[in-house]
Parts: structure tokens; C-alpha cells; sequence
């Protein structure tokens, strides 16, 4: 039961120390990234030493996604989406243009005609907009967090995503601890039915 309840602590307490992390280290995500890798690295160690259960450990490696991706971008959305200025604007320029690589800065221009200075991330091909689109974006005047497209903010669905993977380890958490406690009284059974046959 203690060990059950050790690991459902410790799975809770990776993913509100990594979202806490990324709320002090706006735009520094990497280090939110590895923090949050090596937690969850460990939650799978734990599962394994505690309950010698690999095949959980494997399953938990799903929701721990769920986890770090939700630790880590919400709290960068979430100050989009409360201090961010949405603005319209239109690719004027993409800096991938001339190379073969799918890491896109697009320049931009704001409808009143001045170019951003803050240039718009995208990085691989899959769904590139392209120079001429109009998009909305929400950029941060305090230039800690990058400008995103509006329709990629999305902070609550962070958060969904969070609660969800921190819910399955729960979960996980809790099968763990009953497949251990159903082998250990299948082995006292065993050891005081030997007993008894002696």
C-alpha cells in the first residue's frame, strides 16, 4: 500500500513540478523538457524496482507523454493566452525558402503595414503556410514566450492532456500495487500449503 501510494505521489508530483518549472522558465523550454524527461524516467524505474512489472512500465510510457507534453506547453499557452496580443497579419517573407530545411521563420507584416520584428516559428512541412497567407497570431509583448498561431493556443487542452496522463499513471500506479499484492498472498498461500503437506 505505502509503495503504491510512494509512486501515485511521485507521478503527481512530476507533472505539477514540471508545469511549475515551465511557469518560471518561460522560453527556456528545454530545461522544463529535460526536468521532465528524467522524472518521468524515473516514475518507470520505480514502477519496475517496487512491482517488478515491465510490461507497466511500458504501457506508463503513454501517458508519461501526455504528461511532459501538457507540463510543458501549457504554461507557455496559458501566457498567450492571457497577456498575448492577437494580431493579423500576412507572411511577407520565409527564411526556409531557399535551403531544403523544414525549420520555417516566416517575417511578417502587420495590417498597418510595418513588419514584425519577432519572426514566426514552424518547424517541418506538414501544414507550412506559406509566403502571401494571412494568419492571426498571439505574440507576447514581453517577448519571454514565442509567437504562435492563434489556432495552435490552445492552453486548456494542455491541461487536458496533463490531467489525463497524470490520471493513467494513477491508474497504473494503482494496477501495479494489486498485481503485487495478489502475488505476494499467492505466495504465502504456497509457502503455508508446503508447510502444511510437511
Amino acid at each position: 500500500m505505502r509503495r503504491t501510494l510512494a509512486l501515485v505521489v511521485l507521478g503527481w508530483a512530476t507533472a505539477v513540478g514540471t508545469t511549475g518549472l515551465a511557469y518560471l522558465t518561460l522560453g527556456s523550454q528545454w530545461i522544463p523538457i529535460t526536468v521532465g524527461v528524467v522524472l518521468c524516467l524515473a516514475f518507470g524505474v520505480a514502477l519496475i524496482l517496487l512491482h517488478q512489472a515491465l510490461w507497466l512500465t511500458v504501457l506508463s510510457s503513454v501517458p508519461a507523454l501526455f504528461v511532459l507534453v501538457g507540463a510543458v506547453q501549457y504554461a507557455p499557452e496559458a501566457a498567450l493566452e492571457s497577456r498575448g496580443v492577437r494580431e493579423n497579419v500576412v507572411i511577407v517573407a520565409d527564411s526556409e525558402a531557399a535551403t531544403s530545411s523544414g525549420n520555417h521563420r516566416f517575417t511578417l507584416r502587420a495590417t498597418n503595414g510595418n513588419e514584425l520584428e519577432e519572426k514566426l516559428g514552424h518547424d517541418g512541412d506538414m501544414r507550412a503556410p506559406e509566403v502571401g497567407d494571412r494568419l492571426d497570431v498571439i505574440r507576447d509583448p514581453k517577448g519571454e514566450v514565442p509567437m504562435e498561431q492563434a489556432d495552435d493556443v490552445d492552453a486548456a487542452g494542455r491541461m487536458g492532456g496533463l490531467v489525463s496522463g497524470t490520471v493513467g499513471w494513477t491508474l497504473i500506479a494503482v494496477l501495479a500495487g494489486w498485481r503485487g499484492h495478489v502475488r505476494r498472498r499467492r505466495g504465502l498461500g504456497e509457502s503455508l500449503g508446503l508447510r502444511l503437506a510437511y
